[in-house]
């Protein structure tokens, strides 16, 4: 919540608000901040990563045509068993089940494993440089 908006709902001003989170990560009460990315709060109420193996040297050409996927919010390289590491967001498992369909019939991938988000939960320790307060 922007600092205003929490001043305006407790009815203080926002130096107020602003001087006591200041105190609270002084004394240490407060370890940081988060963010909520606008991926973390979609509409897309079925999420989850697709682990995806590529034969051959078709990376660039894949990652390419899953560009186009509008079901596909990122795509990350990696190493080891899986090539590419797929974030999808879709309305429905219909939906779901035919992105999946048209990502096997892409040419060069062999193998892909899906997985479905149940629940998200965010690390409780703070870095550093996340200790410093909104402004």
């Amino acid at each position: 919540m922007a600092i205003s908006d929490l001043a305006a709902e407790l009815g203080v001003s926002r130096a107020t608000i602003r001087s006591r989170l200041e105190r609270l990560v002084a004394s240490g009460e407060i370890l940081g901040f988060t963010v909520v990315l606008r991926g973390d709060a979609t509409e897309m109420p079925v999420r989850g990563i697709t682990l995806i193996e590529i034969e051959g040297k078709g990376n660039e050409r894949i990652v390419s045509r899953l560009r186009g996927f509008p079901e596909i919010q990122t795509i990350h390289s990696t190493n080891g068993r899986w090539d590419l590491i797929v974030e999808f967001g879709t309305e429905t498992l219909a939906d779901l089940d035919e992105a999946l369909k048209r990502l096997r019939l892409i040419d060069g991938i062999v193998a892909s494993e899906t997985s479905l988000y149940l629940a998200t939960q965010r690390s409780s320790k703070a870095s550093a440089s996340a200790s410093r307060s909104p402004g």
